[in-house]
């Protein structure tokens, strides 16, 4: 195949970005070609070309989307001069806040479709874009942990962490329905991160007491 130019790049992008809330919505089976190309304003057969076919077509889409998803934490520089706990506060901070300020939310309904019915597509998203930011988490994780920790206990300290920052995004609708509308509004991505920053860190007792430093920092 030649080389793309800017108008083909162009048309490639476009139909990712029309896809994505399709496939977020109908899935892989109830997606239309058709009706992605429609959407891209893009002819049928620009598929194909760009693509092959709607599988490769979902594979990017499903890269493009959990990359979208990540950006926050794997377009940012972490500061080197930090201390290991303010480095795992930033690490923190940036998953919250880009979880909170996702400007598709397609992009997060597409990423949890495919989580939770994998295909190959999950397989890749998770090599290039999920496994480089869970090793940096367990990164940071390390020197704030016993020596001995085992790797099953480090893995689930670091899942546990993404867990709460993925809660607010993922079951905003429930956590909204059981909190109130008024107080759900009050729980913004610095205090989330604040919370989930402490509450892992006493749970890790490298802070005294969760409730000692929430009363102290209200």
């Amino acid at each position: 195949m030649a080389l793309s130019s800017p108008t083909t790049d162009t048309t490639r992008q476009r139909l990712i970005e029309a896809a994505e809330p399709i496939f977020a919505n109908l899935g892989y089976d109830g997606a239309s070609v058709r009706n992605i190309c429609q959407n891209a304003g893009a002819n049928v057969a620009a598929v194909n070309y760009h693509f092959g076919d709607k599988r490769e077509l979902y594979l990017e889409t499903v890269k493009y989307a959990v990359a979208n998803c990540c950006h926050h934490v794997r377009g940012a520089t972490l500061p080197t001069d930090l201390s290991a706990l303010e480095q795992l506060r930033w690490f923190i901070r940036m998953m919250v806040h880009g979880m909170l300020e996702l400007p598709r939310p397609s992009a997060m309904h597409l990423m949890m479709r495919e989580l939770a019915h994998p295909s190959e597509a999950c397989t890749a998203a998770v090599e290039e874009f999920i496994r480089p930011m869970a090793n940096h988490l367990r990164t940071l994780l390390r020197p704030l942990l016993p020596n001995d920790i085992s790797e099953l206990r480090l893995w689930m300290v670091g899942q546990s962490i993404v867990g709460q920052c993925l809660y607010y995004r993922q079951n905003r609708a429930v956590a909204e329905r059981l909190m109130g509308t008024e107080l759900f509004e009050q729980v913004n991505a610095e205090i989330l991160s604040q919370h989930i920053t402490t509450f892992t860190m006493a749970a890790l007792g490298l802070e005294p007491s969760f409730f000692a430093t929430n009363r102290e920092s209200s």
